[in-house]
């Protein structure tokens, strides 16, 4: 999603500036190739050289004379851009492996699930809302749910819970 934001901030940015120390055009058409690089480097997990293309480009729209409005809004979101990926660089997965050996490669459709059951019962319209840290534990139980590791966590809380395989039906007496 902020990839797609900074490509619209790149769609403002003048068709050429001259860069301080090159004195060489920087064409829009640069930021936008240098941006789509910087997606496929994220996608195939490449942290070290997406993170040089950041660089990269805030020195590229560092060097502008007469920064554009739409230059200072891609700077900052390339500023805060590099900060995440750097905070976040071990969680980052290198997708195009994950697609090559069919895994699941979005969450969206879950996120989207969760976002609409969550956000109905936290509206203030509701007569019963929930609390984010309600929220939170419920969240926490459903995906317990989802993994099926509740039954072994209750079974660490309460030894006695469901010795007996619950998929089995139980024999009359």
């Amino acid at each position: 999603m902020r990839l797609t934001v900074m490509g619209q901030y790149a769609k403002g940015l003048p068709e050429q500036a001259c860069n301080d120390e090159e004195e060489e055009p920087v064409f829009r058409a640069d930021v936008e190739k240098r941006l789509e690089s910087l997606k496929w480097y994220l996608w195939h997990g490449n942290v070290f050289r997406a993170l040089d293309e950041i660089e990269d480009l805030q020195t590229l729209l560092d060097g502008e004379e007469e920064p554009s409005e739409s230059g200072g809004k891609l700077l900052k979101a390339l500023n805060e851009f590099h900060t995440y990926i750097e905070a976040n660089e071990p969680f980052i997965p290198n997708y195009g492996e994950r697609w090559r050996n069919g895994e699941i490669i979005a969450s969206s459709f879950v996120e989207s699930a969760v976002n609409q059951v969550v956000s109905k019962r936290m509206v203030k319209k509701q007569q019963m809302q929930w609390s984010k840290e309600g929220a939170h534990l419920l969240l926490q139980a459903r995906t317990k749910v989802l993994n099926d590791e509740l039954d072994q966590t209750f079974r660490r809380w309460y030894p006695g819970f469901r010795k007996d395989n619950p998929s089995q039906p139980k024999e009359a007496a």
